[in-house]
């Protein structure tokens, strides 16, 4: 594994910032994946977000129907989330796609696990052994595995800040060779590529969105009941982002719901429920980011959803943090 990773770009890599830069890296990429795979069959993670998005482009366009894309629905994805990759996937971009309901298999393995880091591994771990049920199931065997891993997961894994479900949660009996057409990008250089090979803008600068999923914003030990509150107030905080016309010019906003009740006025009794942390950053390549100033009608605005609309939830907050010293994920 340590061959693998390591945070050391090359020096030949120049930096992709031009279309031009762009289909250089995309016709040396093809070229190195035909020469890597073969005939091979590759399964692909796709979570539908960017980097798995284009690493699933890059895959078609070296190896066309030999990639199999397999999407888990790990039960920490965004509301609507699985409906929406499958229909972008299987129904309007024609890929061969497996939908796997995994939800009570993860969230059964995540009980009382209140680590972050051993979170991580168990949702890492436990990909890889869907993946490698879903191979047996294919026609011949399956060699390699495709992911979307991009430079900054690799720096902080091998720095040791987090543990990337895809880097540093790998297995160590791991049953397939890695195939990862993007992992010494950084995130502008994703999206650029992307734009390159054609995938929609709405899909090239969709918002990040952690391996783990709500997993590492659910903190400390995920319980349903509090990660339906998450997904309830994260869909909340998107859809007024939005309203406010501020999609595509933040680059990430999401809800985090701590481990932790707080005191609060019900209905003139005591209630005692769960904060919500609304996070927002402005950053190019993950590795630096800055907090952008909201309007303080648009916080209101999510405010006041939240907390009428998300059940056992009596406390909103701003998260000001910059990273560094934070990091953009609480976990």
């Amino acid at each position: 594994m340590d061959l693998l990773y390591t945070n050391v770009r090359p020096a030949e890599l120049k930096r992709i910032d031009t279309p031009q830069a762009a289909d250089a890296f995309i016709e040396a990429q093809v070229e190195a994946l035909k020469a890597q795979i073969g005939n091979e069959k590759v399964l692909l993670a796709l979570s539908g977000g960017v980097d798995s998005s284009v690493c699933a482009a890059l895959l078609i366009k070296a190896i066309g129907k030999n990639l199999v894309c397999v999407h888990v629905n790990h039960g920490l994805l965004r509301k609507g989330e699985p409906e929406q990759v499958v229909s972008v996937f299987r129904d309007e971009l024609g890929a061969e796609l497996i939908y796997v309901d995994a939800v009570d298999r993860f969230l059964d393995k995540l009980v009382d696990v209140s680590d972050p880091e051993k979170k991580r591994h168990i949702i890492g771990a436990e990909f890889i052994r869907v993946f490698e049920e879903e191979a047996r199931k294919l026609a011949g065997s399956v060699k390699f595995l495709g992911q979307g891993t991009i430079y900054p997961d690799i720096l902080e894994s091998a720095d040791g800040i987090k543990a990337h479900h895809n880097v540093g949660g790998l297995p160590d009996d791991l049953q397939f060779e890695l195939t990862e057409p993007v992992k010494l990008l950084y995130k502008d250089e994703v999206r650029m590529v992307g734009k390159q090979l054609g995938l929609p803008d709405t899909m090239v600068y969709r918002q990040p969105f952690p391996g783990p999923g709500l997993g590492v914003r659910c903190l400390g030990a995920i319980t349903r009941d509090r990660l339906e509150a998450l997904r309830e107030a994260d869909a909340i905080v998107r859809e007024e982002f939005a309203n406010a016309g501020l999609e595509g010019k933040v680059w990430q906003y999401f809800a985090i719901v701590p481990d932790m009740r707080v005191t609060g006025i019900r209905n003139g009794k005591r209630a005692y429920d769960w904060m919500v942390v609304i996070r927002a950053v402005n950053s190019i390549d993950a590795t630096s980011a800055s907090v952008p100033q909201l309007d303080w009608s648009l916080l209101e605005t999510m405010r006041d959803r939240i907390l009428n609309e998300v059940a056992g939830v009596c406390r909103v907050a701003y998260d000001l943090s910059p990273k560094p010293i934070a990091c953009i994920e609480c976990e």
